[in-house]
This record gives C-alpha cells, structure tokens and sequence, in this order.
C-alpha cells in the first residue's frame, strides 16, 4: 500500500532507533563485543591454522580443512565468549559502584580467563602464552615509566633476544619435551630436518622425500 514503508524497511529504522538509545549503550557495547571477538578469533586463527596444518599435519586433505575449522571456530567461539564476559562484569560492576575502578578490569578479566581459557588445550595455550610475552614487555615499560626502575641508558632489546634465544635453543636442545608442541614441530624442521638428506632432491626440493606409491 501507497505511503506505508515495507516492513523491513521499517524494522531497519527501529533496529536503529534502539540503538541510538543512551540507556542501552552499556547491553548493546556486551553484544558488539561479542560478534568482534567472534571475528577478530577468526580472523587471527584461521591464517595461522591454514600455515601450521599444512607445514607440519599429515592426512588427508578432508582432515586438514576439517582441522582449520576446528581451530578457527574454537578460537572464535571463546574470544567472543571472553569478551561477552568481560564487558558484562564491567558493566555490572560499573552499576553497582557508580564508577570505573582499575580492579574491576583485572577482577572482571580474572573471572573470564577462567571461565573461558582455561582449559589446558592446544588453542588457549598459544593464546597465553601470546599474552604473557607482551605483559611482560608491558610490566617492564611500566616499572619504568612510574620509576620502579631506572631508564636504561642503552635499549636493551638486543640483550632481551639475546637471552631470549639462547634460553629456548637450550630448551630445544636438552629439554624439549617442556616446550610447546607447534614450537617444537617448527625447531624439528629448522635445527633437526636440516641435518638430513639423501640426495638433491630431499636436499633443495624438498623437506624429506615424497613416499614413494
């Protein structure tokens, strides 16, 4: 009929009618949180798993794709389960107190990390392990700033991965067994597989000799 919007039309402008409302910024900042965990867990795994499955993984190529997914939506569904979590509790905890505090970020990622991460599986393993590296980098930056320790006088990133490299190349070497499966699977192929070869082929070409059908 002349002069009535089509319905989705008209549920568009109240889907925005909604969320142009102040009151329900705080409910709909959870929600948005939530669908960018979703893609940013995606984004990040997906890539990373397509590289490391098919460097390291044998099977069929079913298997595989079948493992990418796996990885993908695992990290996926627990970052947007994190952040979901996190920006709830801030909110709530924003409510009840009338303001922001900085223990509400540390207790209300506490709760999350050990809802959501904390299984010891391969997915949330490399995530904790991403994160502890740069909180300490950010907890070193920190003593600094507020003056806990002195501003080195020369950078010390060269120091840093020296120590750095020559602690894990140990590890490697003497106690493998405590480092993390795809480190060790990536130092397999660079320190290890290197040693070996039979001909050109294995020597240039490639990694180990295609089994023969």
């Amino acid at each position: 009929m002349a002069g009535r919007a089509a319905p989705p039309a008209a549920l568009l402008r109240a889907i925005n009618a909604l969320l142009a409302q102040r009151r329900y910024h705080d409910a709909l900042a959870v929600i948005k949180g939530c669908r960018n965990g979703a893609v940013y867990g995606a984004k990040i795994r997906a890539p990373h798993a397509l590289v490391m499955t098919f460097l390291f993984r044998s099977g069929s190529l079913r298997e595989k794709l079948k493992s990418i997914a796996q990885a993908t939506y695992t990290h996926s569904r627990n970052l947007a389960y994190f952040v979901f979590t996190y920006k709830g509790l801030m909110a709530l905890q924003s409510r009840l107190q009338g303001k922001k505090i900085p223990f509400h970020s540390f207790f209300a990622a506490c709760i999350g990390g050990w809802l959501v991460f904390g299984e010891n599986n391969p997915i949330n393993s490399q995530i904790i392990m991403y994160l502890l590296s740069r909180i300490l980098f950010g907890l070193s930056r920190l003593a600094v700033e507020k003056g806990y320790i002195p501003q080195p006088k020369q950078d010390p990133f060269p120091l840093v991965a020296a120590l750095v490299w020559g602690t894990v190349l140990w590890l490697f070497e003497y106690h493998r067994q405590t480092l993390q499966p795809s480190l060790q699977a990536s130092m397999t192929y660079l320190y290890d597989d290197s040693n070996v070869w039979h001909d050109i082929s294995d020597f240039l070409i490639y990694n180990k000799k295609p089994e023969s059908k």
